[in-house]
């Protein structure tokens, strides 16, 4: 069932700065949504290693707390494919949103649970129950927030990639504040100058609680956009919703709880059955909408792939920050190591626009990369940076430390990269999706990111491993090194196959710019 505006009409409204004002709306509520994720991603993985292996060698707890970091970070986004459907066919985007926003925060002070057993529950099964709760929520707010941003736009409309673009900013101002601030208040909030972690994550709820709270003051500016579909205006739509997230939790929570294997068995065959079925799809519309699918199907891969190199950020490079880096110092002071978990997002503000008014620029021109071309330039930026964090693990320390601006190097390549693909893969699944689909398969590229975390996670594990079989501190650097080289190889191998096929399937695409 569709929303009661396609997004081929879009909605004719007030503008600001040359855009619907409905695109500030979503950008500060996804800005706050950000923050609460991001702020706890910073601090997850270190967490998980310090509460719940910390009797394990420091490279096994890490390889553990690797492999729970990509479970629930792959969850996170697989869950996205049934909001997607619960938006399209059953509440309408904006409820869905807030109801997300609900069940996030929710999860969030759950996993604030002391040590200790609660009510016949230990801090273990709190804490991943919570993590649980976050799943559901930002299965049912992460895609459908996206989505309307699509809505805002007529089908052809040149400032599509800019708005996504502009709504990407508003993701990494939020993720640049969260781990900054959520560590510094976890540091404040602990004791013996150890940090108590589990402030860090009741800050990151009461970020989306306030997101949630800009979201509902300024909601009317969205005007139409993002309505329930006709017949399902009520509260009993919103009651179901509740008691079936309520179940679902359950549900996540048992599937995090069994061997990180059966995570990734489902996640590939949930996203086997998507690629199925929207092929399944192409097959019955006309030729331009069916290869438009195609090269979907084939775009949605290539996102998966993407992410288990790019994702290496609050998983593997994030315990190299704390491990491995010769720190940036001013003076007395060092900065935290989860502090760089908020770089890639400060240098995606900086450059974002830049890139906003690039693309535009470039269309006037009739000079913009296609979208597959734009792939192939991120595959190429992921590929290149670790290219320069191996540079600088070649001139490692005896101590087996790398300067930190090889570490800042990373991240300036993989955020250019990460423009090119990213907030013009979300601008592309409006564009190619059928239109009584879009929620759906927005659900769908959140599949493929999910299944791109997973690996990551497997390949973070194998980093740790290889970290723990060597004898001294610079084979556990090296061992690092030894993994990374894998993703320049993936990276650049990608990248330059996508940008000679790009003609081709830009063909495919009929059109879609």
């Amino acid at each position: 069932m569709s929303q009661s505006t396609t997004p081929a009409q879009g909605h004719e409204g007030p503008t600001l700065l040359g855009h619907p004002a409905g695109l500030f709306v979503l950008f500060f509520a996804e800005l706050w949504e950000r923050f609460c994720y991001y702020g706890m991603r910073a601090l997850l993985a270190l967490y998980i290693a310090q509460a719940f292996f910390s009797e394990m060698q420091p490279e096994a707890a890490q390889g553990a707390a690797s492999a729970s970091y990509g479970g629930f970070t792959a969850m996170v986004y697989a869950l996205g494919i049934f909001g997607g459907s619960v938006a399209d066919r059953i509440l309408g985007y904006r409820r869905t949103i807030i109801l997300g926003g609900l069940f996030i925060a929710a999860g969030e002070f759950l996993l604030m649970v002391p040590k200790g057993d609660h009510f016949g529950f230990g801090q273990k099964e709190i804490f991943f129950f919570g993590l649980a709760m976050l799943i559901v929520g930002n299965g049912l707010f992460k895609p459908n927030i996206s989505s309307l941003v699509g809505k805002l736009y007529k089908q052809g409309d040149p400032r599509r990639d800019g708005g996504f673009t502009i709504f990407y900013m508003g993701i990494n101002i939020g993720a640049a504040i969260a781990p900054v601030a959520c560590q510094a208040f976890a540091a404040y909030m602990g004791t013996d100058g150890h940090p108590d972690y589990r402030y860090g994550f009741a800050l990151a709820g009461a970020g989306m609680l306030f997101g949630l709270l800009c979201f509902w003051s300024f909601i009317k500016v969205l005007g139409v956009e993002g309505l329930p579909p006709k017949g399902k205006e009520g509260f009993g739509p919103i009651v179901m919703v509740v008691l079936g997230g309520i179940i679902v939790a359950p549900a996540v929570y048992k599937l995090l709880s069994l061997t990180e294997n059966a995570v990734g068995y489902v996640l590939y065959a949930c996203f086997a059955a998507i690629a199925i079925f929207l092929l399944s799809v192409a097959f019955k519309e006309e030729k331009a909408q069916r290869e438009r699918i195609f090269v979907l199907v084939l775009l949605l891969f290539l996102n998966c792939v993407f992410w288990v190199g790019f994702e290496q950020a609050g998983n593997s490079l994030n315990f190299f920050a704390e491990k491995q880096l010769d720190p940036f110092k001013v003076g007395n002071w060092t900065m935290p190591g989860p502090w760089w978990q908020s770089v890639n997002a400060v240098l995606i503000v900086a450059f974002g626009p830049i890139f906003s008014w690039l693309w535009v620029a470039l269309d006037k021109k009739n000079a913009n990369p296609s979208i597959p071309a734009k792939f192939g330039l991120g595959f190429c930026g992921m590929g290149l940076g670790f290219l320069v964090i191996n540079q600088g693990i070649g001139s490692a320390s005896a101590a087996g430390l790398v300067m930190w601006y090889f570490l800042l190097g990373l991240y300036v390549v993989h955020t250019l990269g990460e423009l090119c693909l990213s907030p013009v893969g979300l601008s592309m699944v409006t564009k190619l999706a059928p239109a009584r689909m879009t929620g759906m398969v927005m659900g769908a590229w959140f599949i493929s990111i999910a299944t791109g975390n997973f690996i990551a996670g497997k390949v973070s594990s194998l980093a740790a491993e290889e970290a723990g079989q060597a004898t001294d501190a610079l084979g556990k650097v090296q061992a690092y090194g030894h993994v990374f080289q894998y993703m320049v190889y993936l990276g650049l191998g990608v990248g330059i196959s996508v940008i000679l096929l790009s003609r081709l399937m830009n063909k495919w695409m009929h059109g879609v710019k």
